[in-house]
Formats: C-alpha cells, structure tokens, sequence
C-alpha cells in the first residue's frame, strides 16, 4: 500500500502542467512525508574563496640537503638518527677511509715539491743576476713553481672536498700527521629525515647517508581544477583549517596534468607549519579576492541535472521551487557551486528524485 501512496503522490505531483512552466512544484507536507523529502538550511556564503583543494605538503628544495661519503669509506659511528633535530655544523657521522689518508699523502708530497720549486726559483734568481745562467733557465724554474703551485692547489681543493677545513689542511702541512678519519657534518640547521648507513657498513664515493630538511617553511604542492585559471594569483592567501596553517601561492603551472588535467599551484605554509608533515595530504582554501561570485558549498546529493540546467530545489510556501545554479568545483561528496540565492532557503537534499521527475513531467497528464 505505500508504495502505490508513493506512486500516487508523484502523480499527483506532475499532473499539473503548469509546473513546469512556473519552475514551482506544489507538494503538501503529508506528500514531502510519502516521498521521503528532506531539506537542510543553505550553508553560510562565501566570497572570492576555493574551498576543498587536494594539495600535498613538501620540502623546499632548497631546504633539502643529501650528504654523501666523498671518498669510498667505512662507517666508524652514526651519531645521529630518523628525526633529530641537528645544528649546521653538527658532526652526524664518523668514517675510515683509507682514500684520505692517500690524498692526504698527495697533498704532502705537492707541497714538498713546491717548495723545492721555490727554493730553485730563487736560487736562479740570485745566479741570473750574476750573469751565470741563462734567462731560459730562470724561466723554466718559474714554469715548475707555477706547475707545482698547482698540483698544491689541486690536493688541497680535494681534501676540502672530502670535509677538511682549511685550518686543517694547514696544520696537516705543518705537522705531516696522516688520518684516516673522515667526518660527515649538517650543512643546515634542520631534521634528520633518513639515514641510509649504519656502523660497519662500506660506503663508497658519492653514495647517500643522510637526508636533512629544514621543516620550516614548508610548501605546498596544490591541484587546482583548470576552470580556476582566471581567478588565481600569485600571492593570493592560502588556509588549511584542518591544521590551523596558512600561506601563500607562490607558483601558477602553465601546463595540465595528464591524468585529471589540473593545474598544479604551488605555494608556502609560512605560519602553522609545524602542525604539518611533509609527504602529507591536505584540503587548502584559497582566497580570490571580493570581485569573485558569491559561493556555497552543498551536498552533491541536493544537486540535479535536467534537460541541461544543473538546479536545486528549495523550500517555497506551497511546495519547491527550482533553482539554476553553476557549479565551481565538484567535489567526492559536495561541491561549490553559484546562484541567485537570498541566503535563508532550505534546499532538498533527499527524494530530490521525485521532485526531478514532477518538473520533467514524468508520470502524469495522461
């Protein structure tokens, strides 16, 4: 019996032909009862804002460093771990490489030679004068002292390379003492992110050890639908009220994505950017400013499509009236979406069905 009461009332419904026409569909409250209607009040507007963006959180790449072994080595100590806080200058890792010590001896034996180099220069300096040898003489003591100067040169700018410093590298041409050690240090003030080396382990040149970011700023990688284009700039705000955070569009792409053809925003989180995580998925809001339409979020199921109009259906004195409506941005369960809405209305959100085929006519006049 009830469902020919249902059948009855969408009847009754589009048997006026009048509705169509008027955009009005006259239902009574026991009707609204038998098809299952309800309505919720209109969410509160908004102005010039893009609610709902899928972004991810990453590094900077200029807040990212990855230090490597410069010379094949053995890991002596890791003195730090996954998520320490380190200081620029920081020592993070301990390691024996026979490599330095050979490029140690390297720079040792340069600096013999040079000074050799200049001894002899000197010494030709002084027999040139006298009228003892020739000027090609003299000239090929100089061509060895600039030689040797630069195979100096050449052993030095390796061993700052491999993590010398130059008060190091003085004293090692001072004292001849060879070491083996060889020191991995932060370059930045930030967190260690991961570490791919333990104690005993044979590392060679150029491999990763460590990766360390400077969590803050971090920025924001955001897909933006295309049809946002002429709304976006750079500069204009972005919020995460999930997390309490909030920056910046630094970055409009000029091109598509392939898979879902959205423009990727990037941008920064300059304030709460400790409540994020880099790698983590987010909903970002973007403000466009006031010249943008007013705007609402709905529930998608509110939402119908007829004979190409998208309308909802609000709540009238003497049943519902339709309402067209454009669609911003639609989303998994709600969408932003534009219309000529006073701001009060309550809008259906179920048996809009029924509704949808007593404005199509479907089931009467005959």
């Amino acid at each position: 019996m009830r469902s020919v009461s249902l059948i009855f009332s969408l009847v009754v419904l589009s048997a006026t032909p009048s509705c169509y026409a008027n955009e009005d569909i006259l239902v009574s409250a026991k009707q609204v009862t038998a098809l299952g209607i309800t309505t919720v009040s209109l969410p509160s507007a908004r102005t010039g804002e893009m609610s709902g963006l899928p972004a991810q959180v990453v590094i900077p790449a200029n807040q990212l460093h990855i230090i490597s072994t410069p010379l094949p080595a053995i890991v002596e100590q890791t003195l730090v771990g996954v998520g320490d806080n380190v200081k620029k200058g920081q020592v993070i890792a301990r390691l024996q490489s026979p490599a330095l010590a050979e490029a140690q001896r390297g720079l040792l034996q340069s600096a013999v030679q040079h000074q050799l180099a200049r001894e002899n220069l000197a010494r030709d300096a002084a027999l040139l004068k006298d009228g003892i040898i020739s000027e090609s003489r003299y000239r090929a003591s100089k061509g060895s002292v600039l030689e040797t100067r630069a195979v100096l040169s050449e052993h030095q700018q390796m061993l700052r390379f491999s993590g010398m410093t130059d008060g190091a590298i003085t004293k090692l041409q001072a004292g001849n003492n060879l070491s083996s050690m060889l020191t991995l240090t932060s370059p930045i003030d930030g967190v260690v992110l991961e570490k791919s080396a333990s104690a005993g382990q044979r590392v060679e040149a150029a491999v990763p050890v460590f990766k360390i970011g400077k969590l803050s700023p971090l920025a924001l990688e955001i897909q933006a639908p295309l049809a946002y284009a002429s709304r976006l700039s750079i500069g204009a705000s972005i919020s995460i009220p999930a997390y309490n955070a909030n920056g910046k569009i630094t970055a409009i792409g000029r091109s598509l994505s392939v898979t879902n053809q959205t423009l990727l925003l990037r941008g920064t989180a300059q304030q709460g950017a400790e409540n994020l995580r880099p790698g983590q998925f987010v909903e970002v809001s973007i403000t466009t400013g006031t010249n943008n339409p007013v705007q609402w979020e709905i529930p998608n199921s509110a939402i119908s499509h007829i004979a190409g109009k998208v309308v909802v259906f609000t709540k009238s004195a003497n049943g519902f009236h339709s309402l067209p409506i454009s669609i911003i941005n639609q989303g998994t369960q709600n969408s932003l979406v534009s219309g000529t809405f006073k701001g009060d209305e309550k809008i259906a959100v179920s048996g809009v069905s029924a509704l949808k085929a007593s404005m199509m006519g479907i089931g009467g006049g005959e």
